[in-house]
């Protein structure tokens, strides 16, 4: 399953796996817009089916689990793709703490809630991987280093990565010594609507990293940040 999988990055990570034969669920809030995807993916000959879900909703996520234990019986790939700006400009002098808390929820929160509701399933699956997607500008060690490119001063989205990325560590720690493997992944500055299309790279390319590690074989890395050519910096 794909969270925020009917537009952007999403869809084509579901398209994506979907070409490899998996049976996608579309993950997203908006009915209409999650048909229409669930409509395009079919047409391309992918298995895909809906998933109503809001993340930061407790009984939408209760609910979505409940479905896929109803119909699937397990889940073998989680890809945490929902996530929002929160808004511009987000200087740490004037940003509105609502601005942070938004950014939080569904960025760091809505992915623990996400996981934690399916993690039951995919100890079901053989070969369990869960994808978290972050982003560079989450990144601490470029944060800090002079001269990097890490977008505008950023008091909500950057940090709400650099939390999640965090929280994947601790995630990692945690499942040690069981078959799930659990990664951050970037997908670079794509062209999406979360930055007004302004992205270098589409969204095709930027879901190779997801696809990639959800894909990993069962010796592959956990607890790692990633983009679609290697290793990144926590």
């Amino acid at each position: 399953m794909v969270t925020g999988a009917n537009k952007g990055v999403g869809y084509e990570i579901a398209a994506g796996l979907g070409a490899l034969g998996w049976r996608v669920g579309v993950g997203a809030r908006d009915q209409q817009r999650r048909d229409e995807a669930v409509a395009r993916l079919r047409e391309s000959g992918v298995d895909a089916f809906g998933v109503a879900l809001d993340v930061t909703d407790d009984e939408s996520v209760a609910a979505a689990a409940a479905q896929i234990e109803h119909d699937e019986g397990r889940l073998d790939v989680l890809v945490n793709n929902a996530g929002i700006v929160g808004g511009v400009p987000q200087t740490p002098t004037t940003i509105s703490p609502d601005t942070i808390r938004a950014a939080v929820e569904t960025n760091v929160i809505g992915v623990v809630r996400v996981t934690n509701a399916m993690l039951p399933l995919l100890r079901r699956s053989p070969s369990p991987r869960v994808v978290q997607m972050s982003s560079t500008v989450g990144s601490l060690t470029r944060q800090t280093t002079p001269g990097a490119d890490t977008g505008p001063v950023s008091g909500a989205y950057s940090p709400s990565k650099t939390f999640l990325n965090a929280i994947v560590v601790q995630y990692a720690k945690e499942l040690a010594g069981t078959n799930i493997l659990m990664n951050a992944g970037c997908p670079g500055f794509v062209a999406t609507d979360l930055n007004g299309f302004r992205g270098t790279r589409t969204p095709q390319q930027g879901a190779q990293v997801a696809i990639q590690l959800a894909t990993l074989p069962d010796d592959g890395p956990t607890g790692g940040f990633f983009n679609d050519s290697g290793p990144l910096p926590w």
